[in-house]
């Protein structure tokens, strides 16, 4: 969040899409613009959007009920799907002859917790350009319906990020939620009972950032700056790849050292010595997954929450936790002391919090990510990410991504997967609906890897 809560507010209200056509038609006209001179994008790259067209044309003449599935490794994600909706689409279906009505949009869910931090005005301008909020960790029911209405009967497609949170990494897909594949179906059960025969077709989008100008010098020196934040420089320099691999390794080990002791000793956790390990980087991960497990250890247990063996599922039900303390619907219902004392426990909330928001920095962060392709792009997705947790730490809130220079985007659109198929295992009882739930998650997330392209090492 952009500023600390430090009194409880009313409930968070849901944010329906309202989309509005002068919104969206300044924004399509504005977005190329800010990509290239606001974010530093040198290449917007489509790949495969014939299948897109194609697919919205059906879409468009009634013949069918659409999902985007979208990979999501950045906050600038929801940017480049515009652009591929308002611009990629409509110009490739004018080349290979398909008639498309304007505009060419999409529908798409959004966390709610995002105007919270970026600012009301982003949860006015999403909800006209269509998005629907929705709010993580606990069932919301509201959200859900608006979700389902819009899959079934919305004017354009329903896009949704299976993922559910950035991971960084633009060559790691992290853990798939079913929540896209569940509204898939949720479609087609809808379907059923408005009496309609219509397939259903979820169509997974993949997104990788790359730099335009790759440049070892530019991470060097960001290593530099990294090691004198955190108080272990090293008198080592140069580009040499090697050298730079093990300045940051050394770099994370000491981030470890520094984090394990304040857990440590400020809030009594415990960190016993780990068993011998083939190679350094095993231990690195190891270390790792037993200080996210300490880190929001401390968060639930403020809350008196039971620790669950998914890391997503604790960083959800930690975070709905929370904003039941800092956003009441019990306000107007309190004395002025009581009022006070609500306001204490949305200070503490949101402080216990950011023990969640730390563990979600390194969520996707592995031991090995760097070692086993050292290129450039991966170099700077592991630093800009150390550089964010140290900005976050420090309260500062910049945009990070041009300290390694300009960059390209590749969005490439896979083939359709038809729910149909599924439909009738997903139907049979209760275990064929999570097979079948799992088998089209699966299905996404291969397609999301076979997308991603990869880099040349160093």
């Amino acid at each position: 969040m952009s500023s600390a809560v430090t009194v409880a507010r009313p409930p968070l209200h849901f944010l329906p899409q309202r989309f509005s056509y002068p919104v969206w038609w300044g924004c399509s006209r504005l977005l190329p613009l800010y990509l290239r001179y606001g974010l530093g994008f040198r290449k917007i790259e489509g790949v495969n959007v014939e299948t897109l067209a194609r697919t919205y044309q059906q879409f468009q003449a009634g013949q069918l009920r659409l999902l985007l599935a979208f990979r999501h490794p950045s906050t600038d994600d929801p940017l480049v799907m515009g652009y591929l909706m308002w611009h990629l689409l409509p110009r490739t279906a004018r080349q290979i002859g398909i008639p498309l009505k304007s505009p060419t949009n999409g529908y798409f869910l959004y966390d709610r917790g995002i105007p919270l931090w970026a600012g009301e005005a982003v949860g006015w301008l999403f909800s006209r350009l269509g998005g629907s909020s929705i709010i993580r960790g606990k069932l919301d029911t509201q959200a859900l319906r608006a979700a389902r209405e819009l899959l079934l009967e919305g004017r354009f497609p329903l896009a949704a990020a299976p993922e559910g949170a950035t991971n960084e990494h633009n060559e790691l897909v992290a853990p798939l939620e079913p929540g896209v594949a569940q509204l898939g179906f949720w479609c087609l059960e809808d379907l059923a009972k408005a009496g309609r025969s219509l397939p259903v077709v979820i169509l997974p989008i993949g997104i990788q950032y790359t730099l335009a100008s790759p440049s070892w010098a530019r991470i060097a020196y960001l290593m530099d700056q990294l090691e004198q934040r955190l108080g272990c420089g090293t008198t080592a320099t140069g580009t040499d790849v090697e050298l730079l691999y093990r300045r940051l390794f050394n770099l994370a080990m000491h981030l470890l050292d520094c984090l394990e002791e304040f857990y440590a000793k400020s809030y009594r956790q415990q960190f016993p010595p780990l068993p011998a390990f083939e190679n350094a980087n095993a231990e690195l991960a190891a270390r790792l997954q037993r200080l996210l497990h300490s880190v929001l250890v401390v968060a639930e247990d403020y809350f008196g929450l039971k620790p669950s063996e998914d890391f997503v599922d604790r960083c959800r039900r930690i975070e709905h936790a929370a904003w039941e303390r800092m956003f009441r619907g019990d306000l107007d219902q309190l004395s002025t002391v009581e009022r006070c004392l609500a306001d204490w426990l949305a200070e503490e909330a949101n402080v216990r919090l950011r023990h969640m928001r730390l563990a979600e920095w390194f969520t996707s962060v592995t031991g090995s990510y760097v070692r086993e392709q050292p290129s450039i792009d991966r170099f700077a997705e592991v630093v800009l990410i150390l550089w964010r947790t140290f900005d976050w730490l420090e309260g500062k809130h910049s945009n990070v991504n041009g300290l390694v220079g300009p960059r390209q985007v590749r969005l490439s659109v896979g083939e359709p997967i038809h729910l149909e198929h599924y439909w009738p295992l997903y139907r049979r009882d209760r275990r064929g609906a999570r097979q079948a739930l799992n088998d089209v998650t699966t299905a996404i997330r291969a397609q999301f890897e076979a997308l991603i392209v990869p880099t040349t090492d160093g």
